[in-house]
């Protein structure tokens, strides 16, 4: 396993460091963890709840879940490009709480969103 952390985008563990960036084999994005570790500072300061592309969420917004997420207890994943509405913004890990059509009430993480 890695020394490094996971990719900012996809999660993946496989992370290296090429001299100057941290690099994802997995999707090819590259960044700097200083300025990862930094930002996430200043989200976590500013208290709002921003998407996975820096828009603040508010309550009764509209997103759109960005890649498949798998769903402990169901058969299947939420998929990419289902559409959420009305959303409610909650303190905790999971800060987006919702109602998905086909599998009820359920938390979501604003990095796997983004605004309508």
């Amino acid at each position: 396993m890695s020394e490094f952390p996971p990719c900012p985008e996809c999660q993946s563990i496989f992370s290296y460091h090429d001299g100057t960036l941290l690099n994802c084999p997995e999707c090819g994005h590259a960044w700097n963890q200083q300025e990862v570790a930094e930002a996430s500072v200043v989200e976590l300061e500013d208290g709002a709840v921003k998407d996975v592309n820096g828009k603040v969420l508010v309550n009764g917004d509209t997103v759109v879940v960005v890649k498949d997420l798998p769903v402990k207890g169901a058969p299947k994943p939420v998929k990419a490009g289902t559409k959420v509405k009305n959303i409610r913004i909650v303190d905790g890990e999971h800060n987006i709480a919702c109602k998905i059509d086909g599998f009820g009430a359920m938390g979501l993480k604003s990095e796997f969103v983004k605004k309508a």
